[in-house]
């Protein structure tokens, strides 16, 4: 999906500060955080900067200041996050907002955000609830996903011959566990019950959600693994 395009807001180029009443001097102490400060863009626009680095994405609904100030000063961000190979992926129709590498063929332009592919049984769960999200899109209700659909969804996906049940919980849990921490799903109240993150649109994204099942026969052919589009959860493996 091509994510939504939004005005092009007010830029805060740190090489051409405004030299207004005050000039150079006053606009820099006036945004000074701390002794040796030398940046120019106000202080909603850093904590912004740091929210998106940290990843792994924004949730618009969630936090409505922080995503006002990124749609607000979208320009300024992808100025700074360019000089850093980095571009800002933005989806107003979805509310998310993260950061993905460009794709250079350079030296010393790996991303700064460690990216880590999801294994076999990650990817099948993952590219199962893309589809269900696609399916919830515009009826107004969230796409979810129990543990025990999410078990059913890997035992229809079985190695041939495979039986070994308790092997087959232990991938549930840990295929559960793994989209948490990258919150492409989300707690609900009740037990044993997720939400299924607008977020995993982006991440994983295609021109046609036709293009999916191809996918999921692939991995049901051979080990398979597929890139996301977010950040590694902090600390993970």
């Amino acid at each position: 999906m091509t994510p939504s395009s939004v005005t092009q807001p007010e830029s805060y180029d740190a090489g051409t500060p405004p030299t207004a009443s005050g000039g150079i001097d006053a606009y820099r102490s006036e945004r000074s955080q701390f002794p040796g400060d030398t940046g120019s863009f106000p202080f909603e626009l850093r904590q912004a900067l740091v929210r998106l680095l940290r990843g792994p994405y924004i949730d618009g609904t969630v936090d409505a200041p922080l995503w006002t100030t990124i749609l607000t000063h979208r320009a300024s961000l992808q100025q700074y996050l360019s000089e850093i190979f980095l571009l800002l992926t933005v989806d107003t129709d979805r509310k998310i907002a993260l950061l993905a590498p460009a794709e250079i063929d350079a030296v010393h332009t790996q991303p700064i955000v460690a990216r880590k592919p999801l294994r076999r049984e990650e990817t099948l769960l993952a590219l199962r609830l893309r589809l269900l999200l696609d399916r919830h899109a515009g009826t107004g209700t969230d796409a979810t996903i129990t543990r025990s659909g999410a078990r059913e969804v890997l035992a229809e996906h079985r190695r041939q011959g495979a039986v070994d049940d308790k092997r087959l919980d232990e991938q549930t849990d840990a295929s559960l566990a793994r989209l948490l921490a990258l919150k492409l799903i989300l707690p609900t109240e009740m037990v044993d019950e997720y939400r299924v993150s607008n977020a995993l649109a982006l991440a994983l994204p295609f021109d046609s959600i036709d293009q999916i099942p191809a996918h999921l026969q692939a991995l049901d052919s051979e080990t398979h693994t597929m890139d996301l589009d977010v950040p590694a959860e902090e600390g993970g493996e």
